[in-house]
C-alpha cells in the first residue's frame, strides 16, 4: 500500500503491520516515554504508533531538532543564489567587517559549529542582535561549541539576505522555508518560537511525527519532492560531512562518526544529547546513519543504505536543567535503533 493508504488507515486507529523488531523498538519507546513512533521504508508508511497518550494529529516540540532545519535552508538558498557554503558572514555583517576574527568566520563554520562565537543561553536563545555581538572566544574553524547562538546569527544573515531579494517576497528564514519546503511538503508547523521579533532556528517548532518523517523523506530524497529538485543537491549533502573539528557532527545534522576524545571532552554536550558516541556498541549501527536530535529524545533518524526514516517524540520538554530526571528514564539511541535493526 502507498502511504496515503496507510496514513488513511492510521487516521482511523489502524496501523500499519509490525515485524517483530519494530514492537521490540516500539516497546522500549513506549517504556521511556517516548509518545510517537513513525517509520518510513523506501517512502512508505511501514509503522505507527502512538502510546502514552500521544495522537497521530498532535504536534510535539522538536527542542533542538529545529536546528538541522537550518542546514536544509541554507542548500536552498545556494540554489536560489543566496548564498554559498564558504562565504564570509560579513559579506552580509558589516559590523564584523572591522573586527579581525569575526570577518573570518564563513557560513560553513557557522552552521558546523566551529565559528569559535562564544556559546550562551543553551535553554533560552539570545535575539538576533544579542547574538551577533558576542565575541570570538576561539579562533574560527579550531573548536566545536554546541549551543543556539551560531543558529541565531544564521538567522538574521538569512533575513538580511530575503529581504534584499527584490519584490520582498519573504520576512525571514522561516517565511522562506515554509515557501521553499514546507509548504511543497505539505508541512504546517504547529508553532515556531520567536525570540526579539524573529523565529529562533536552534529550537522552538513544534511538528506531528508524520510531518517530521516526511521532511526526513524529502532529505533522503535528496532534496527531491514529486519530481522536483527543491534544493541544491550539493549543498545539502555537505550537511552529512564532518568538520575537520567534529567528525560527529556536518552541518546542522549529528553523524554517525567517531568524534576525537579532545572533542568528547571539550563538549558535554554531545555526551549528554546522545550516546551514540559512547555508547560501547555503538559500531554496530549503520555508517551512513545520522540524526537530527533534540532533548528530552526528539529523533529524526536517516538510514540512506536502508532507505529509511524513523521519528520518536518525546512529550513537551520538561527539562530545564541537566539532571532532571526523565519520565522512563534516560533515552539510549543506540538501544533503541538496535532494538530496530536486530535480524
Amino acid at each position: 500500500m502507498r502511504l496515503a493508504i496507510f496514513a488513511g488507515l492510521a487516521a482511523l486507529g489502524v496501523c500499519a503491520p509490525a515485524r517483530a523488531d519494530v514492537n521490540d523498538a516500539a516497546a522500549y519507546n513506549a517504556k521511556k516515554g517516548g509518545v510517537s513512533l513513525v517509520v518510513l521504508k523506501k517512502g512508505r508508511l511501514e509503522f505507527e504508533n502512538y502510546p502514552n497518550k500521544g495522537e497521530p494529529d498532535k504536534a510535539f516540540e522538536l527542542a533542538s531538532g529545529t536546528k538541522s532545519f537550518s542546514g536544509v535552508i541554507a542548500a536552498a538558498a545556494v540554489m536560489d543564489g543566496l548564498l554559498s557554503l564558504d562565504e564570509r558572514a560579513a559579506d552580509t555583517l558589516p559590523e564584523w567587517r572591522s573586527d579581525t576574527q569575526k570577518s573570518q568566520i564563513t557560513i560553513r563554520q557557522l552552521l558546523s559549529l566551529t565559528s569559535g562565537i562564544e556559546s550562551t543561553g543553551v535553554f533560552r536563545p539570545p535575539t538576533y542582535d544579542d547574538a551577533i555581538a558576542l565575541p570570538v572566544v576561539t579562533p574560527p574553524g579550531t573548536a566545536f561549541e554546541y549551543g543556539p547562538v551560531n543558529f541565531q546569527i544564521f538567522g538574521e544573515i538569512m533575513r538580511r539576505k530575503v529581504q534584499a531579494v527584490e519584490g520582498g517576497v519573504y520576512e525571514n528564514a522561516i517565511d522562506y522555508l515554509q515557501a521553499r519546503i514546507l509548504n511543497p511538503l505539505n508541512i504546517h508547523p504547529a508553532q515556531w518560537n520567536e525570540r526579539g521579533g524573529y523565529p529562533t532556528l536552534p529550537s522552538g517548532a513544534d511538528f506531528t511525527a508524520r510531518e517530521w518523517a516526511r521532511f526526513g523523506q524529502f532529505v533522503l530524497q535528496g532534496g527531491v519532492w514529486e519530481g522536483m529538485q527543491l534544493v541544491d543537491r550539493g549543498a545539502l549533502a555537505e550537511n552529512f560531512i564532518g568538520s575537520d573539528v567534529n567528525a560527529g557532527y556536518g552541518l546542522t545534522w549529528w553523524l554517525n562518526e567517531q568524534p576525537s576524545n579532545e572533542t568528547l571532552d571539550a563538549s558535554r554536550t554531545m555526551t549528554v544529547a546522545s550516546d551514540m558516541f559512547t555508547h560501547p556498541r555503538r559500531g554496530e549501527l549503520p555508517g551512513d546513519l545520522f540524526m537530527a536530535a533534540g532533548a528530552g529524545g526528539q529523533r529524526l533518524y536517516i538510514i540512506p543504505s536502508m532507505d529509511l526514516v524513523i521519528v520518536r517524540q518525546y512529550p513537551r520538554v520538561i527539562e530545564r536543567k541537566f539532571g532532571q530526571r526523565r519520565r522512563g528514564g534516560p533515552f539510549s539511541d543506540v538501544e533503541f535503533l538496535l532494538a530496530f535493526l536486530k535480524s
